[in-house]
């Protein structure tokens, strides 16, 4: 039997998830199938997060595009945005072991991955796993740890796994790091290393919240009694299935050639007939391409849809690539930033 053919189950409260056949027919309709009974799953993890935040739907389809693709999100705003609140409310709708580590100048590896303690009985040592060893990771102020925190995190982002002596042992499955940054402080922070950024699936840009969502924000928590507590609305095993559903959405091949497309302008724009020739110093990366595929079938998945659209491509990609283009100085001197730049590419490439 070949490994299209191989049939994988997942079980989840009574819903089992079917691996796709090799046949695109065969494939689009066990995949309407999966997306039909699967996405419902998920209104009671939307109505738990929303009463808590107010007018936040983009930031939490972001997250929930990490958790169903397997990949760590950074997220990005300045002070007061609540991007810890929207992280540990999404961390506490899923019934998964939650560690918020509060990154720090001051903070060693051995804070985040644990370290080793002598027993002086026995005259061994013995590990101490520290708070990574947790489903759902938030890094808070990711940016204010030192080099050496940050190659500690890389290994378990990278490798789900880390090294603590002569001990390597894996991280709990899923793993999923939430990462928040300050875009404007830069007194007492370290710049995240590119092989680390380019860990991070997503990176989210969060923004002013509208008038009347402003004013919702107030009558909710401007009250003395600010906490707000929810109950875990999917279980792990929920997560795995429709992990495996988002998975199964069909993508086809003049899709992915224009992910393709889209990626490798970025590189070589001139060969796109794109005139932006000195801008970018560094395209995104094969991982990029691979990180583009999974978010458009997760996208795809939230709209209730089980086939990837070029507007599901469109909708992911600036989250995929804001972070994993270099600029140039030029482009630096113009007031040009990555997300523009991202921009003219889906504007000018054709869509399929």
């Amino acid at each position: 039997m070949s490994d299209g053919h191989k049939a994988e189950k997942v079980v989840s409260h009574g819903v089992v998830g079917r691996a796709i056949s090799a046949s695109p027919r065969e494939s689009g309709r066990e995949a309407e199938k999966l997306v039909a009974e699967l996405r419902p799953k998920l209104e009671p993890f939307y109505r738990a997060v929303e009463s808590v935040l107010i007018g936040q739907r983009r930031l939490v389809d972001g997250l929930l595009i990490g958790l169903l693709s397997d990949g760590h999100v950074l997220l990005e705003g300045v002070p007061g945005l609540a991007k810890t609140l929207a992280v540990s409310t999404v961390a506490r709708a899923l019934h998964l072991k939650f560690h918020r580590i509060q990154f720090t100048p001051d903070l060693l590896p051995a804070d985040v991955i644990g370290t080793q303690i002598y027993n002086q009985r026995t005259g061994e040592f013995t590990v101490k796993q520290g708070p990574v060893f947790a489903n759902v990771v938030l890094a808070d102020e990711i940016n204010r740890a030192p080099a050496k925190v940050q190659s500690a995190l890389l290994e378990a982002m990278a490798e789900r796994q880390v090294t603590i002596g002569e001990s390597t042992l894996a991280v709990p499955r899923p793993f999923f790091v939430l990462a928040t940054q300050n875009p404007i402080e830069q007194e007492g922070t370290y710049p995240l290393p590119e092989a680390q950024v380019d860990r991070f699936m997503l990176k989210l840009v969060l923004d002013y919240p509208s008038r009347s969502d402003e004013l919702a924000v107030m009558d909710r928590h401007g009250g003395l009694s600010t906490t707000a507590l929810i109950d875990p609305v999917l279980e792990a095993a929920d997560l795995e299935a429709l992990r495996q559903a988002a998975d199964s959405v069909y993508v086809d091949l003049k899709v992915k050639e224009y992910m393709i497309d889209v990626i490798r302008a970025t590189r070589k724009p001139a060969d796109y007939g794109l005139d932006m020739t000195g801008l970018i110093q560094l395209g995104a990366s094969t991982r990029a391409a691979i990180a583009l595929l999974r978010g458009a079938k997760a996208h795809a998945f939230l709209a209730g849809r089980w086939y990837v659209a070029p507007e599901d491509v469109k909708a992911i990609a600036p989250d995929v690539l804001r972070h994993r283009l270099v600029i140039s100085f030029e482009a630096e001197a113009e007031d040009l930033r990555s997300e523009s730049l991202v921009k003219q590419v889906l504007d000018r490439l054709p869509v399929p």
